[in-house]
């Protein structure tokens, strides 16, 4: 096979595969990076101690109670 042969051989290969796309698996890798990258991040960063900031505040400390009132009346609910 000639030099040319071997190469238009890997050009059609490299197109079908980008073709057909990617893999699940590699899909996956590549969410999974992409979420270490944001969560490595400055802007992941200020958004968990926005978050943490959120949840530690008077109005998260309500919120919570008010959810856990829910589910206890849910709760109770269902056993009756």
């Amino acid at each position: 096979m000639t030099d040319v042969e071997q190469q238009m051989r890997g050009l059609w290969a490299r197109l079908m595969a980008w073709l057909r796309g990617p893999r699940p698996a590699e899909a996956g890798r590549k969410a999974k990076a992409a979420l270490q990258d944001l969560r490595d991040s400055d802007t992941g960063r200020k958004a968990k101690e926005a978050l943490r900031d959120l949840a530690d505040s008077d109005a998260g400390r309500k919120a919570k109670a008010a959810l856990r009132d829910l589910r206890d009346s849910a709760t109770t609910r269902d056993k009756s």
